[in-house]
């Protein structure tokens, strides 16, 4: 029987439409709805799941991030999750907190809990890092099982089938391991209305990254946030002759 510690992000909404801030420093976030990153929300499904099949005896829930954290945890919990850990970081760091940050402070907390599976989501959408489950698995020295889209226990090894450029391919690794969670892994569930109740009970820690030994110095520095380039509106030619006239002279359609 294993225990499990999931990552959760407070990111933007995914039906938000992002604002560059005027100085160009980062995107408007107050007044803007957030919720769980989707590909955590498949990653605490299937740590659910997983308790579900008595494959696991406790999930544990862990967010970096301001206060409105908890709302993100509570949502987990409303999902079947035991108990959250929110790791509180401060507004000036959040803006610099990097995948190398998370997967430390995961990994502190994988070894304080005494877990034997962690799962993330294979990357947030603010971001798309596509980094933490990787880095953490390497802090921790534990074998990795990323983009899983289907995961199964036997005899104390998972069984992950995972995509890869122009396949699936099948793994095996040892536990204690670390996996993060492809969109066709699963389908989260809605938190009903009882669990959302029971989840006003449910037990969260806080603690900050200083109290887990995590350094959260920058090591990067934002230049500069910028909106895309408007694409120009295309043309209608009349023949392949014009066409090729067009790309001859670089040209643009």
């Amino acid at each position: 029987m294993a225990r499990v510690l999931v990552g959760v992000k407070r990111v933007i909404d995914y039906a938000v439409k992002i604002r560059v801030k005027p100085d160009k420093s980062g995107v408007v976030t107050d007044g803007v709805k957030h919720s769980m990153n989707p590909f955590d929300e498949i990653a605490v499904e299937e740590a659910v799941r997983m308790k579900e099949k008595k494959l696991a005896t406790e999930i544990i829930a862990v967010s970096c991030g301001p206060p409105q954290a908890q709302e993100t945890l509570r949502t987990a919990l409303a999902m079947g999750v035991d108990r959250g850990i929110h790791v509180e970081v401060g507004p000036a760091e959040l803006n610099t907190l990097q995948p190398i940050h998370v997967s430390k402070i995961l990994a502190k907390l994988a070894t304080e809990e005494k877990a034997d599976i962690v799962i993330v989501g294979k990357q947030a959408i603010d971001d798309d890092c596509n980094q933490t489950a990787q880095m953490t698995a390497a802090v921790l020295d534990w074998p990795q099982g990323t983009f899983a889209s289907k995961v199964e226990k036997t005899n104390g090894e998972l069984t992950i089938l995972r995509e890869i450029d122009g396949g699936l391919e099948t793994i095996k690794v040892k536990l204690p391991a670390v996996l993060s969670a492809d969109l066709r892994l699963n389908e989260p569930r809605y938190a009903t209305l009882p669990n959302i109740m029971k989840a006003k009970k449910k037990p969260i820690k806080k603690v900050t990254p200083k109290d887990l030994g995590v350094d959260l110095s920058p090591r990067i520095e934002i230049v500069s946030v910028e909106d895309p380039p408007t694409r120009q509106a295309g043309s209608i030619l009349p023949d392949v002759d014009t066409l090729v006239t067009k790309l001859k002279e670089g040209g643009h359609l």
